[in-house]
């Protein structure tokens, strides 16, 4: 018996020590080599600064920039999740409605034509990690009239900025195109500073 306790606890030890420790320091290590830019979380830096990451959204106000998706935990990369109410939740449907009619509200003056059935729904909805950091090009298209007004940057301009920093579907086949958010507003405070 004695034997058996002795073999189970070295084997623990062995085993914290290997998957604990050495596994993962390989990983780190082979992962700084391998992916040198991303390893750490594809951080963006402005002036040597870091001011977020390409692939966790977060949150823009006011109307000079493009506005990421809704999220439920106040874009942190540190938790996510999505709520578990359905279409069939009345609370859902309450704050999808009231999403809708802020959208409508920040935009219209700069789209006359905006209606709510034009809203795109990743305008209205979280992404299932509650921080994506894309948005659909319709989403972009339609914030596009306030930013460029807002911004005095010609629409020709900020639909060029709008296609530069859209990524493709993913294996060239899954999903839709998405317009990073950090990237995009990146380029237009680059292209027309906020005074």
């Amino acid at each position: 018996m004695r034997k058996d306790l002795v073999t189970g606890l070295v084997a623990i030890v062995a085993m914290t020590i290997v998957l604990g420790l050495l596994y993962p320091l390989a990983i780190t290590g082979i992962s700084q080599l391998v992916f040198p830019g991303t390893a750490n979380g594809s951080k963006v830096s402005v002036d040597g600064r870091v001011v977020g990451s390409h692939l966790i959204g977060q949150e823009f106000k006011g109307k000079a920039w493009f506005h990421s998706r809704p999220s439920a935990t106040e874009y942190s990369g540190n938790v996510t999740f999505f709520g578990n109410g359905g279409p069939n939740s009345a609370e859902v449907r309450e704050e999808i409605r009231e999403r809708l009619a802020e959208y409508v509200k920040l935009n219209r003056p700069y789209d006359h034509g905006l209606t709510r059935a034009d809203v795109p729904v990743d305008a209205v909805t979280q992404s299932a990690s509650g921080v994506d950091p894309d948005i659909s090009e319709a989403n972009a298209a339609i914030q596009a009239h306030r930013v460029a007004a807002v911004r005095g940057l010609s629409p020709a301009k900020v639909e060029e900025l709008i296609a530069a920093n859209t990524d493709g579907r993913s294996l060239g086949v899954l999903g839709e195109p998405g317009v990073n958010v950090l990237e995009l507003n990146l380029a237009i405070e680059e292209e027309a500073p906020l005074k």
